[in-house]
């Protein structure tokens, strides 16, 4: 038996050019560039008024080598035509981010540890525990469970000492230490490593019997367990304090930073800040008028010739039209987060950082929260004091005393400046905290407090005690 049932759907159509102006806005000014550079040279209607900076940069790169001179290279390519029209809609997501080359070390120690191995086997296991590896270079996961994924995954029958063994040997490749379980693991490797002496000797057996201990500073206990001087524990506790925690710390802290190329410039003019775009490139873009004439003039035109170009006039329209809409965007969202942080800006001081959040903002200009945020993320600000990020002026707020909304960012530099001017030897505990900051107007609880120190990355007070 037939039966009709009618039902009632909620459905989104996000157009191809929706989303193309979606991702417009989320790119930073480099990524813009970029992705401008993409379009010229993709589409021969649409052209850039290049400036003089731009015109010295353009002669420059004249009397470098250029490659493909001849002529027949310039008249013909094989892209096919559809993935031409496709690419002015929904470009393929491949673009290159223009940063600085970020060191990659997994890579380095897959090429390294090759040339030690015997086996495809053993290649195996080591290719899976370098990609098991954390950001800090730790191993985290048992040898068993370790083993049993690889057997998963390959067909294979791995054992847990095979691991361990291949392991070993990824400990000898430098970065010298990658796969140790734990930072104890990782200390006291690097102390087997030095010339034998009575401080690296007492050190290693002070880690491996006592590292609990010695975590949570409690010398007095450690002096009273093991037969050392106290002049010695000091040497042991010196050198322990030379080393690194992590395998990759030290490496990551040595790669160049990406450069960052604000997105806006704020400036003083009197009484009043002024905002600009660090570069406004709708103004500089516009479509070929010699060739949209022709287009106009030319009846007699070869059908798919006229296709192609009414469709590269369309797709350059668009693209000129989105960076407008983007730059727009970018400005009635900036002056609005001047507006409400006015007295921020003008000062430069964290503690007159106003709760804020993405809602804020996208009632006040009346757009979507999606769009705010994909316009500050990424984004920085190059004001009086300094270039910020903007996502940074995002953060919840806290009730004090009088009734009034105090950012999260403002308590937790205060944390930081009270736990900066501490007495060392007598650290404030989380509760002592509570009420030096109660003091200031900040009635927050202790859990809070703990919660905003541990993002700061804030030891207790027990780990932030000098040891006499």
């Amino acid at each position: 038996m037939l039966k009709q049932i009618g039902t009632q759907k909620q459905h989104f159509n996000v157009l191809p050019q929706q989303i193309q102006l979606l991702k417009l806005f989320h790119l930073t000014t480099l990524e813009l560039q970029q992705r401008i550079q993409e379009e010229l040279n993709d589409n021969p209607l649409l052209e850039e008024d290049v400036n003089e900076e731009d015109k010295l940069s353009a002669e420059a790169s004249k009397d470098e080598v250029q490659e493909y001179q001849d002529e027949e290279e310039y008249a013909y390519d094989d892209i096919p035509d559809y993935k031409l029209e496709h690419n002015n809609y929904l470009a393929e997501d491949n673009s290159q981010r223009p940063f600085a080359e970020q060191l990659d070390f997994r890579k380095t120690l897959k090429e390294q540890i090759a040339v030690n191995l015997k086996n495809e086997k053993e290649k195996i296991i080591a290719q899976f525990l370098i990609d098991s590896l954390t950001e800090e270079g730790l191993l985290e996961q048992d040898a068993s469970a370790i083993a049993d994924d690889i057997s998963f995954q390959n067909h294979i029958v791995i054992e847990a000492d095979e691991v361990d063994r291949i392991r070993l040997k990824l400990q000898q490749i430098e970065p010298y230490g990658m796969g140790c379980r734990t930072i104890k693991e990782f200390l006291i490797f690097q102390l087997k490593r030095m010339q034998p002496s009575v401080s690296v000797k007492n050190g290693i057996s002070l880690l491996s019997e006592h590292f609990q201990d010695l975590s949570h500073r409690n010398m007095e206990k450690i002096a009273a367990k093991i037969q050392i001087t106290e002049n010695e524990l000091r040497k042991v506790i010196h050198l322990i304090g030379t080393l690194k925690m992590k395998p990759f710390t030290e490496l990551q802290s040595s790669v160049a930073a990406p450069q960052i190329i604000p997105d806006f410039i704020i400036t003083e003019n009197g009484d009043k800040l002024e905002i600009t775009l660090y570069r406004q490139r709708s103004s500089t873009l516009f479509i070929n008028q010699s060739l949209t004439k022709m287009l106009e003039k030319e009846k007699k035109a070869d059908k798919a010739t006229v296709t192609y170009l009414k469709g590269k006039m369309s797709s350059a329209q668009w693209f000129v039209d989105a960076i407008k809409q983007r730059e727009t965007t970018m400005m009635k969202i900036m002056t609005e987060i001047l507006r409400f942080q006015s007295e921020f800006f003008k000062e430069g001081d964290i503690r007159l950082l106003k709760p804020m959040i993405l809602k804020n903002i996208a009632e006040k200009i009346g757009m979507d929260i999606s769009t705010v945020s994909r316009i500050t993320c990424n984004k920085y600000a190059d004001t009086p004091f300094g270039t910020i990020l903007l996502k940074s002026l995002f953060s919840e707020g806290v009730e004090n005393e009088q009734g009034e909304m105090i950012s999260n960012r403002v308590i937790q530099t205060a944390i930081e400046e009270v736990v900066k001017a501490e007495d060392k030897h007598a650290p404030y505990t989380d509760q002592q905290l509570v009420s030096i900051l109660s003091g200031k107007g900040f009635d927050i609880a202790r859990r809070t407090v703990s919660k905003y120190r541990e993002h700061l990355q804030i030891p207790i007070a027990q780990r932030r005690a000098a040891w006499r």
